[in-house]
């Protein structure tokens, strides 16, 4: 008798080739080597009819049908997964892989506590975390969750928000003896104040504030202007390089130890949103639901 799931051994190894990013990288995950991970790859494209990598030299990119086939096949292991769990009765110790990008500021100061916690429950679920100010393309990259900033766009993804995050405006004292300390929105003009230029834009970020209870967006102009990493702007605010506008769980205790200051606080009340998303068409497995869960619940229960 023929068996109807022969290759399912190939569609493995793609889907591992693709989330390594290599022929090396996935063939050192499965323990073989580039050239056997190579042959079953190109058994499959053979069985299917179609490409699904182009390789170069240096990387690997999906075709259209590639990443058609890579989605099916992410969700059907998926399935399998669960199916196994409940046959099995492991519904109480859950097990599985969650692979998580985050952006630095949330990475750094935020999730480390809650995946603390979600990791005390939940002893047998992997977390592969990446910790990156750059928007990975979940599909393509193969990461089932993503932490992000801002408003979500109009990208097809689903969302589910974690929390709005106060913004603060800080200096330190050294900087606040020298320059001295602005008494309203107006007087940052005449300070170094700490500026941000918006990777999704390539424009300096604003900086937000409400004043008499009138949202206004203040667009901070300084000889010192940071890209990339937005952290940089903390750290040359501690070293008395100016003014910057940042998250309060960010600074919460530099403040506590008097290594920061908070300025402008009649002029505070605004935030910014964080949410997590996954791609809609994409099957959660039981690891990644419980992930999405515990966070929001985490998230909700400390604004209480």
């Amino acid at each position: 008798m023929s068996r109807r799931f022969d290759y399912l051994a190939d569609v493995e190894v793609f889907v591992t080739v693709v989330e390594k990013g290599s022929l090396s990288a996935g063939a050192v995950s499965l323990a073989t080597t580039p050239s056997v991970v190579s042959r079953a790859i190109s058994r499959l494209e053979t069985r299917l009819g179609v490409q699904l990598l182009r390789r170069t030299t240096r990387r690997l990119s999906l075709t259209d049908a590639g990443l058609l086939y890579l989605e099916q096949s992410r969700t059907a292991f998926s399935l399998i997964d669960d199916a196994e769990r409940a046959i099995l009765g492991q519904e109480g110790t859950l097990s599985g892989r969650v692979r998580l990008s985050v952006p630095t500021t949330y990475g750094h100061y935020r999730l480390p506590a809650l995946l603390s916690r979600f990791n005390r429950q939940y002893p047998q679920v992997r977390i592969e975390l990446s910790i990156s100010n750059r928007n990975v393309d979940l599909v393509a990259e193969g990461y089932d969750l993503a932490i992000r900033l801002g408003p979500l766009p109009d990208s097809g993804l689903i969302g589910r928000k974690l929390e709005d995050a106060n913004l603060c405006v800080v200096a330190s004292p050294d900087y606040l003896q020298r320059a001295g300390i602005p008494r309203s929105v107006d007087e940052l003009a005449g300070h170094a104040c700490l500026s941000f230029v918006m990777p999704s834009t390539g424009r300096v970020g604003p900086w937000l504030f409400r004043e008499h209870g009138v949202d206004r967006d203040w667009i901070p102009q300084a000889n010192v202007q940071l890209s990339d990493d937005v952290l940089g702007t903390v750290s040359l605010a501690e070293h008395g390089m100016g003014i910057c506008q940042t998250y309060d769980f960010i600074v919460r205790e530099r403040i506590k130890s008097a290594r920061l200051i908070p300025l402008l606080e009649q002029a505070g009340g605004r935030s910014r949103p964080f949410s997590v998303i996954y791609p809609p068409h994409r099957q959660l497995s039981a690891a990644s639901r419980a992930l999405i869960d515990f966070l929001t619940q985490e998230v909700a229960d400390e604004a209480l």
